[in-house]
């Protein structure tokens, strides 16, 4: 497991659960996003005042791994990690971790394309972006 610098706190709702009481599995999905778009405000890359279409990255692959069942009432707590800067992509680990234990409850990788939705290609990841990802980071 990565050595997340950041972690972004998230309720589990009664509306979040499966037929069975656990937590749905496409909401780890949404609970890894709403982390994701935490460590961007963390990191200054987007703000609630910009617009969607100013984000500029759009999701190419994700894959999760279930450990353990989550229930309505745990606190958990999503840890957010960039593991590589591509060209035009961002590869990022995240946990989702159980924030009274620290126990792994699932396990996600995702690939982010830096995309101009104006024009709807890829492109280069910004200058900007790359740096502040690699200071925050602690990467050389």
């Amino acid at each position: 497991m990565p050595d997340f610098r950041f972690y972004h706190s998230i309720e589990v709702r009664y509306g979040d659960l499966d037929p069975q009481g656990h937590l749905n599995n496409a909401k780890y999905l949404t609970y890894f996003e709403q982390a994701r778009m935490q460590y961007f405000i963390e990191l200054d890359l987007f703000s609630s005042e910009r617009s969607f279409m100013e984000i500029g990255v759009i999701l190419a692959e994700a894959r999760v791994t279930f450990h353990q069942p989550v229930h309505f009432g745990t606190a958990v707590r999503v840890g957010v990690h960039t593991s590589t800067l591509g060209n035009k992509s961002i590869q990022m680990e995240q946990a989702l971790l159980n924030a009274d234990t620290g126990e792994q409850l699932a396990a996600g990788q995702v690939v982010l394309v830096a995309y101009d939705y104006y024009s709807a290609k890829t492109i280069p990841i910004p200058k900007a972006w790359r740096d502040k990802i690699t200071r925050y980071e602690n990467r050389d």
